[in-house]
């Protein structure tokens, strides 16, 4: 509720044409605080606890309903707007804004007026913390600047593959790729978390003499901010973007797959053996080229000959099928001329409607594809009713892999896409997320659970039951110590399912010592992720094509010494799974990633803001993956405030404290917190 704001003038606007050389003026609207001078209007109004929303706009008053990642409607909160001579205020809980006569905005913790964040002048003259640069048709190329601090760090912003957990100093861009993920949300150490509410391609600067978000071409300045320690930030960001659903049971187990079972026969022998073993296994993946064209979203049945019959064995044996489903769509499907015609492509302003060249089935070459327009509606529920159609009526098949969802473009172009959203330079970074929309609200209609796994993602994904890998990557141990950062940063952007491929995707020879000593130590990782997943193009590999295929990638086919050590963990995983599903309860109901960076849990402790190379998987156990050939002890950070017991020894250590255990080959350091009892050791 807004409560009236002393001395406000009746009309409840004041003019600022005499108190400042800067002709503007506030008024309070509908409980937001709004400035308007030199042709802008700017909007600040609460957007949840402890939580506002800023809008900026060139010419006009504040445009409603461009895409962005925050719900419609703002969970409701308490807040107050005073206008004073000169400048306003708006206090929103822990969180007050205060603007200047030019507009100019500082966010301040409530309780003792501590500056949090301020907008900042690249110059004293022009241009100032917001500039509008023209690009026609009523867009700009928008930049936002904020003051830098030397003590600041600055951690999310999604997955990347420069291994920085603190990434104050770099620049990023914020476009979709393979392994790259724009998600533009932004934790400080300073205590607020910030969202860049805009789908536009362009780039974060975090520069020492200042931060710059960048849009290359967008209609309006928008973003959110929220005061508060990293957890709640967590918990205000993912209720003003919505919040995961709950994993569904199977999901919390292990999921082989590898690039990529050719036939039915070929996987069905894989699950056989491994009930046959008696290892646990939940889910295997049907993976690319099971299908008879790309876009006809259906399997070939000259490989795939009693779909329905797989599905039932696989049931019975207690393992969950995920089919691999793709955004494209080749000219030699069925779909495909009805699509163009019916306008469900995203479209190109420049030249045909064919954003990739791949392979396809019946062709020597490649072929132009499109994509689906994942940002229109109708092409949403035409794109579902085909994988409907075709995968869950018949067969029951329920779990899905959203592979090339960035989109792939080849060339990467976004600014020659046309979406039925808005260009692409505009919205382009929301595709993966609308994406993982189209089959969340396909499985959603037909009551089913959803988890969909994804190359990309942007803010919001999470809503949609959007698991996130971490892309087609390397093979090695520096490849493999960089995923730690990666999936920190991924938790801190609001997306708490998160993978890797365990080994890496592109290589790795199962008869190599070396590399399984890298698989080892990549299992024992996966095992302690969100989600454990075995896959990757292991050597000999095939030049790609429908008939190509990769070298054995099942537990087995490591070595008897290896496969020893990875049947172990997949004993563990199955053992932890009742406290996994509690920790991703947390994710569901308040929004807490399961794969935590130590700060997010001891904030008070400076150590903990530095550690990028462990992390806690929920609050109860913190992991210490061996990323190093030839290691057989681990040295690490152990947070003060707490008391840590060795799961394997049962040692106890005080917080606050570097310890270094042994880490034997088959042993990944694990420690408990305060006592918690979980059946780690056999």
């Amino acid at each position: 509720m807004t409560q009236p704001a002393e001395n406000q003038p009746q009309q409840g606007t004041v003019s600022l044409a005499q108190s400042s050389p800067t002709v503007g003026t506030f008024r309070e609207r509908d409980g937001a605080l709004e400035w308007s001078g030199r042709q802008e209007t700017l909007r600040i109004e609460p957007w949840g606890p402890d939580a506002v929303r800023v809008r900026a706009r060139l010419g006009g008053p504040i445009l409603e309903g461009l895409p962005g990642a925050l719900l419609d409607e703002a969970p409701a909160t308490e807040s107050s707007v005073k206008l004073g001579d000169g400048d306003a205020q708006l206090t929103v809980g822990a969180l007050t804004v205060h603007v200047d006569a030019e507009g100019l905005i500082r966010f301040l913790r409530t309780d003792d007026s501590t500056e949090l964040l301020s907008e900042a002048r690249a110059h004293f003259w022009w241009p100032g913390s917001r500039l509008y640069t023209a690009v026609g048709n009523g867009h700009h190329r928008l930049e936002q600047r904020f003051a830098a601090y030397d003590d600041e760090k600055l951690y999310g912003l999604g997955q990347h593959q420069h291994g920085r957990l603190d990434q104050k100093g770099l620049v990023l861009d914020l476009v979709q790729r393979n392994a790259e993920v724009g998600i533009p949300v932004l934790t400080s150490s300073r205590g607020y978390t910030l969202l860049w509410n805009n789908p536009a391609i362009g780039r974060v600067e975090l520069a020492h003499n200042g931060t710059r978000w960048v849009a290359d071409s967008a209609r309006q300045i928008d973003y959110w901010i929220t005061a508060g320690a990293p957890a709640d930030g967590q918990r205000r960001y993912s209720a003003a973007t919505g919040r995961t659903p709950m994993m569904p049971e199977w999901a919390a187990g292990f999921w082989q797959c590898k690039l990529r079972y050719r036939t039915q026969d070929e996987l069905l022998a894989v699950a056989r053996e491994y009930k046959r073993r008696g290892l646990p296994i939940s889910a295997i993946v049907c993976d690319f080229f099971h299908w008879t064209h790309l876009g006809d979203w259906k399997f070939d049945l000259s490989e795939w000959p009693d779909p329905a019959a797989m599905v039932r064995e696989l049931e019975e044996l207690g393992i969950k099928l995920v089919v691999s489903v793709w955004p494209s769509v080749s000219p030699l499907s069925e779909n495909h001329q009805l699509m163009e015609q019916r306008g469900y492509f995203i479209g190109t302003q420049y030249g045909p409607m064919a954003h990739a060249d791949w392979p396809d089935k019946e062709v020597a070459s490649t072929v132009q594809v499109a994509f689906y327009d994942a940002t229109n509606p109708d092409a949403r529920e035409f794109m579902w009713s085909r994988v409907r159609d075709n995968y869950l009526k018949p067969y029951g098949i329920t779990a899905f892999w959203l592979d090339a969802c960035e989109p792939e473009l080849k060339p990467g172009f976004p600014e020659n896409l046309r979406y039925w959203a808005g260009p692409g330079l505009e919205v382009g970074n929301s595709y993966p997320a609308e994406n993982s929309r189209t089959f969340h609200e396909g499985l959603t209609a037909e009551g089913e659970e959803v988890i969909t796994l994804n190359r990309s993602a942007w803010a919001g994904s999470q809503r949609y039951g959007a698991a996130l890998w971490s892309g087609d990557i390397g093979t090695d141990f520096p490849t493999l110590r960089r995923q730690i950062a990666a999936g920190l940063n991924t938790a801190l952007s609001g997306v708490p399912w998160w993978n890797t491929d365990i080994g890496g995707f592109h290589g790795g020879d199962p008869d190599d010592p070396a590399y399984q000593e890298v698989m080892v130590r990549w299992f024992q990782f996966g095992t302690l992720s969100p989600l454990m997943r075995l896959h990757g193009f292991r050597d000999p590999g095939m030049p790609l094509g429908p008939e190509m295929t990769g070298g054995p990638n099942e537990v087995w086919s490591y070595g008897e010494a290896a496969g020893a050590v990875l049947e172990r963990y997949l004993r563990l995983r199955e053992r932890l799974k009742p406290y996994i599903l509690e920790v991703m309860r947390e994710a569901h109901e308040e929004g807490l990633p399961p794969m935590r960076p130590l700060f997010l849990e001891f904030p008070d402790d400076p150590a903990t803001w530095a550690v990028d190379d462990a992390y806690l998987f929920g609050g109860d156990l913190l992991v210490a993956p061996v990323l190093t050939a030839g290691a057989t002890a681990r040295t690490a950070y152990l947070p003060a405030g707490a008391t840590w017991t060795d799961a394997w020894t049962g040692e106890t250590y005080e917080g606050g404290r570097t310890v270094t255990v042994d880490a034997p080959l088959d042993r990944i350091p694990l420690f408990l917190r305060d006592g918690a009892r979980l059946p780690v050791a056999e």
